[in-house]
């Protein structure tokens, strides 16, 4: 989630900063959580192969 804030903040020009994870409510141990994924189990078992930028590469690529 720090990550995605960052590039959204960055291209929109605003500056991002921490905040407590109170400030979401139930939710903040969820985006506070470190939550690693892989697509590697989808590309063994259906031979996927990505064609498109990861999430992060797509924001900063994203023309208005």
């Amino acid at each position: 989630m720090r990550d995605i804030a960052a590039v959204i903040g960055r291209r929109l020009g605003s500056a991002t900063e921490a905040v407590p994870q109170e400030m979401f409510g139930p939710l903040g141990p969820i985006f506070a959580a470190d939550q690693p994924s892989s697509s590697e189990h989808t590309r063994q078992t259906l031979g996927w192969q990505p064609k498109h930028p990861d999430l992060l590469e797509d924001l900063e690529n994203i023309q208005p």
